[in-house]
């Protein structure tokens, strides 16, 4: 299921999105026509579309598209909201336009296994914002499964830990403590909820040497809440951790806003 702008999306409409990929988006999970920190799924929207496009977004009105399409639904819905120029195109990317937004849905997945990563160099472009243009990312996904990895973990050119694909790392290290890496990031919602529901986080700059000194690692977005890594390369974690448990207590009583 597909809408622009509140009204079904036809195959004109999404031919500046297939054809020159250039936009932000958000996901969120619906659960009976509410979601986890709605306020920061708006915000991101609204932040980067200024970003983006250098216009001002209306969240009411981003909510409200959204309310159109899955507010009176019952269940679990992974929702995606797109914002992109229908009047942009490859030789005129300045072009001043009005935002669409485009609202796609899809079922909502549900346990999945620790995750076995691979860690290889690279860098999203413009981390901070969470852009459309995948193709990096997805590249180096697909290169790691082949190498029989689940996913892929991201590094710098100094070997230092940034991110996961689609998705934020932590680490609990001996003590107990949760550790994000210090890097370029996209700062992602489960994170930021995650470090508002339960106490004792630090940022560092997570070294190879760091990392396999960690008793616990996991992943974080949206759609799988909080997720244990069981592997980074040949770094082997418990997948039973008590505060990665804590962390997916935590995540499961943040309160979730009406659509």
């Amino acid at each position: 299921m597909a809408t622009l702008n509140g009204s079904p999306a036809g195959l004109a409409d999404m031919q500046a999105l297939a054809l020159t990929n250039y936009g932000h988006f958000t996901t969120m999970v619906v659960e009976d026509g509410a979601v986890r920190g709605l306020a920061l799924h708006l915000d991101r929207l609204v932040e980067d579309c200024r970003t983006v496009f250098g216009a001002r977004l209306d969240a009411e009105w981003v909510r409200e598209c959204v309310r159109r399409d899955v507010g009176g639904c019952e269940g679990r819905l992974t929702v995606r909201v797109t914002v992109f120029g229908p009047g942009l195109d490859l030789a005129a990317p300045d072009r001043e336009v009005r935002p669409s937004v485009l609202v796609t849905t899809r079922p909502a997945g549900g346990v999945a296994d620790p995750l076995r990563v691979q860690r290889l160099v690279y860098r999203r472009d413009v981390p901070a914002v969470k852009h459309v243009a995948l193709f990096g990312q997805l590249w180096m996904r697909r290169r790691a499964r082949l190498a029989g990895f689940d996913d892929v973990l991201f590094t710098g050119a100094d070997g230092l830990v940034s991110e996961g694909c689609t998705w934020n790392i932590g680490f609990v290290d001996a003590a107990g403590t949760v550790v994000w890496p210090e890097a370029d990031v996209l700062q992602g919602i489960t994170m930021r909820l995650l470090r508002s529901a339960h106490g004792g986080h630090v940022t560092a700059p997570v070294t190879d040497g760091l990392l396999r000194s960690m008793r616990a690692a996991f992943a974080t977005n949206t759609a799988i809440g909080v997720r244990p890594v069981a592997s980074v390369d040949d770094a082997v974690f418990r997948t039973d951790d008590p505060v990665v448990t804590a962390l997916r207590e935590a995540y499961a009583g943040v309160p979730l806003d009406r659509l």
